[in-house]
């Protein structure tokens, strides 16, 4: 949790750009969340916090183990949910009110990191399939699908485009 709550203002401080006036309100709010669980953590008393504070903090765990853990090709919502003690049907309970199913969050990270990867200088030289494979995709044929379902072109084409 600590952790957590330290990568999370860690990233506020060093990207502020990134961030407008208007999002203060929901930053705060999920600072309390991070220290609140975070101390309850320690004080060993988390059953004490608020329902919608334990989802949040639960929420953002998964966020962060998903990107920790997004380049394994068996990451799913089963590994997720197995990983984080709460059954199958909680993990999507959990997502239920989020923009993006756990699913489609997996998908769309990898799929991002792939779209960088792609015209990143340093990695010109890399084939397109071992990037898709480091990011967990390591069926050739369903990487180029989804990508070109995503972007509207091919990853060589975006690749090409990037240069």
């Amino acid at each position: 949790m600590a952790a957590l709550l330290a990568q999370f203002v860690r990233r506020i401080v060093t990207y502020p750009e990134q961030y407008q006036a208007s999002d203060a309100a929901v930053l705060g709010a999920v600072t309390l969340d991070l220290v609140a669980g975070t101390l309850a953590q320690r004080l060993d008393a988390a059953e004490i916090l608020p329902n919608e504070v334990r989802q949040r903090t639960l929420r953002m765990k998964i966020r962060s183990f998903i990107d920790k853990h997004l380049g394994d090709p068996e990451l799913t919502p089963g590994a997720i949910a197995a990983a984080h003690h709460v059954s199958l049907r909680s993990l999507h309970r959990l997502f239920e009110g989020e923009e993006f199913t756990v699913a489609e969050l997996i998908r769309r990270q990898r799929l991002e990191r792939c779209r960088r990867d792609l015209v990143t200088p340093l990695k010109a030289g890399q084939p397109i399939q071992a990037i898709a494979a480091r990011w967990g995709f390591p069926d050739k044929a369903h990487f180029s699908r989804l990508f070109r379902a995503t972007y509207g072109m091919s990853a060589q084409e975006y690749r090409e485009r990037g240069r």
